[in-house]
């Protein structure tokens, strides 16, 4: 399986029609690619708390419009990062998308973990209540977004429901980049599965943001990391190893707490 990850640059003097333009464009260049995947909220920047009401949109706006397009031309899955999603009723939520490369979206998930410690995005947003995971040919999808990486009952939750691949879009600061890094692998090692771990690139709200995305092994391995810029990081992924790993450390099934 090979999965792409688009480590776009989100500049807050780049209108978001423009960025949507880019990111489809990047999209389309993934073509040969099983599986693509966004950042968190490029589409507004994960810290721009003040843009988020003028941002939101709802689950046909023109952000899906635009990536449901572009899964549908270049034939790929595409985990669209997440948008501030409008939801009925007016609640904002963070929001990812994933849609089939026929363009459907197949799979919404509202993010559990909210991060602002009673500030930003935990007063402005809604939580999400639902692990959410997605089968594919090849693999199952486990999705979290983020600040999820500091919450491993999540992806415990999500192993239980057959997640054999964490996806994760971040807008990951830059001066907690260690941490990304630390908990990415760790969610990967614990779990015996892949984290493909995608962040944005740029500086937004005044926060420069981490880049070095990057994606982990069942064993917890580097299999290869972008830089701190704007980048495209593509790997060829072996779906069958997280099983093959996980019969011959079968640490899973120790499991004493939590089942």
């Amino acid at each position: 399986m090979r999965a792409s990850l688009i480590q776009i640059n989100v500049d807050p003097q780049e209108p978001a029609a423009e960025r949507r333009a880019r990111a489809a464009a990047l999209v389309h260049e993934q073509a040969g690619s099983d599986l693509v995947v966004l950042p968190e909220l490029w589409h507004v920047g994960a810290f721009a708390f003040e843009s988020f009401a003028d941002a939101a949109e709802p689950l046909d706006g023109p952000t899906a419009r635009a990536m449901s397009a572009a899964a549908r031309d270049t034939g790929v899955w595409l985990h669209a990062g997440s948008i501030v999603e409008k939801a009925p009723g007016g609640a904002l939520c963070n929001t990812s998308l994933v849609f089939s490369p026929s363009g459907e979206l197949v799979r919404t998930y509202r993010k559990i973990h909210r991060f602002g410690f009673d500030k930003g995005e935990a007063v402005l947003m809604t939580a999400g209540t639902e692990p959410v995971t997605l089968p594919l040919p090849d693999t199952t999808l486990g999705l979290a977004t983020c600040y999820d990486l500091r919450f491993p009952e999540l992806f415990r939750a999500l192993v239980d429901a057959g997640a054999q691949t964490f996806v994760v879009p971040a807008g990951w600061p830059a001066k907690r980049r260690g941490h990304w890094t630390l908990l990415a692998r760790a969610r990967a090692v614990e779990n015996l599965a892949y984290v493909l771990a995608c962040g944005t690139a740029g500086t937004h709200a005044g926060v420069e943001q981490a880049g070095h995305s990057i994606v982990f092994d069942p064993w917890g391995e580097a299999v290869a990391e972008a830089g701190p810029g704007e980048e495209v990081l593509t790997v060829d992924l072996d779906p069958a190893r997280v099983t093959k790993v996980r019969e011959e450390f079968p640490a899973l099934k120790d499991r004493v707490l939590g089942r």
